[in-house]
């Protein structure tokens, strides 16, 4: 065991719960997980924002309690009502924001929100600003709906990405409304402060602006960091924000498109019930009975999961630190996402993931998908086995060397 690997073992003790034996390469690429297979056999997954450590033993229970009734109809008023009750009380419980029930929407997934929130909670045919490097969806998704992006470069202070007020500034004088605020931040892993929301709040309110409040990592924040859901800030900031949220990061249950948003003004309400099916509908069964469990009773689990990731995220550090020491990387405040800085590499190819696709083995998400700040990054997923993840870095390594 290497040094920096040494030096987070106690961490491993507060995760007797999660049970990685069996987890290996081979497995999770015979299970057909996106992450392992997107790119073609015998690679080692670190792209697509999937954990490597199946669900909480609550949901899969609930989900089998679902299946042996044939709950695989329509989504019931009453299931749908019983997860924003547990949403609400998940938001409260964790994070001190009271949300009615009644508040509490329920989407497909995240992206789908996205979607709704420029179509229906923005100016007609305005720009969209997003803070880069973005998760790819803010900057792709906007185009498809006709919408101009504004994107607006986060900058460096102290070793932490934050948003430039200026730029933010400039960006709705020249006409922007929407912006897209990701907190827990993809793929930076930023987790924003107080004071950092107050000052987005007096520059969006100062031009009458709007938020989409993307908080689908919230639940995934480490020790020394907690995560202040934007809309609870300010009366102000609940009144043009609407906030997404779901169970799907923090107990990967992603292809069970279930997500919530969170509305928080009555023009917003009465917005929504204007809305058509073909906005709102998607939401599967099955993504609701796996959400409510989760937010009822998957904490202990997320602990769990929480302590490994809090492990493998210095795991991570300490192995670019002995392999790979030209990359730049400070773990993460939030999700399980590592965002590292390759320029120093000199590597061939048009990117740095083609680059270790074909010669490292590994998958990884091409920074400059993420806007131009994020040219010659890449994203590396490392809610995996200690063992797995090793190899990813070792592997990574031995390509630099060749290139």
């Amino acid at each position: 065991m290497t040094g920096s690997a040494a030096a987070v073992r106690p961490l491993l003790d507060l995760a007797p719960d999660l049970d990685l034996d069996g987890i290996t390469a081979e497995s999770l690429r015979a299970a057909g997980h996106l992450k392992w297979t997107v790119s073609g056999p015998d690679l080692l997954g670190a792209c697509a924002a999937e954990m490597d450590y199946g669900t909480a033993p609550p949901v899969t229970a609930a989900l089998a309690e679902a299946l042996g009734k044939g709950a695989l109809g329509y989504l019931p008023q009453a299931l749908a009502d019983g997860l924003a009750e547990a949403c609400a009380a998940w938001q409260r419980d964790s994070y001190g924001w009271d949300v009615a029930p009644a508040d509490v929407r329920l989407l497909p997934d995240v992206v789908r929100a996205f979607h709704v929130a420029i179509d229906h909670f923005s100016r007609p045919g305005s720009p969209v600003i997003v803070p880069v490097p973005a998760f790819t969806p803010f900057l792709t998704v906007p185009g498809l709906l006709g919408r101009e992006v504004i994107p607006v470069e986060m900058v460096r202070s102290a070793g932490r990405y934050v948003l430039d007020l200026d730029a933010l500034d400039r960006a709705y004088t020249v006409g922007g409304h929407l912006l897209v605020l990701c907190n827990p931040h993809n793929p930076t892993g930023r987790v924003m402060e107080t004071g950092e929301l107050h000052a987005i709040c007096e520059v969006v309110e100062r031009h009458g602006g709007r938020v989409f409040a993307d908080e689908v990592h919230a639940p995934l924040v480490y020790g020394g960091h907690r995560h202040v859901p934007y809309a609870a800030t300010s009366p102000a900031a609940a009144q043009h924000t609407v906030t997404a949220t779901s169970a799907s990061k923090a107990w990967n249950l992603a292809g069970l498109k279930c997500a919530q948003m969170v509305l928080g003004n009555d023009a917003d309400r009465d917005r929504w019930e204007r809305l058509g099916r073909l906005a709102t509908d998607g939401t599967s069964t099955l993504g609701a009975v796996a959400g409510t469990a989760a937010y009822r009773a998957g904490r202990p689990w997320l602990d769990a999961v929480l302590a490994r990731l809090d492990h493998n995220r210095h795991l991570l550090a300490g192995l670019l630190a002995e392999h790979l020491p030209q990359v730049s990387h400070t773990p993460p405040e939030g999700t399980y996402l590592g965002w590292l800085d390759c320029r120093d590499l000199d590597l061939p190819g048009p990117d740095p993931a083609t680059y270790f696709a074909a010669a490292a083995g590994v998958t990884t998400v091409d920074g400059g998908t993420c806007g131009a700040p994020g040219r010659g990054f890449v994203r590396v997923n490392f809610a995996t086995t200690p063992e797995i993840l090793t190899r990813i870095v070792r592997q990574l390594a031995a390509a630099a060397a060749t290139a």
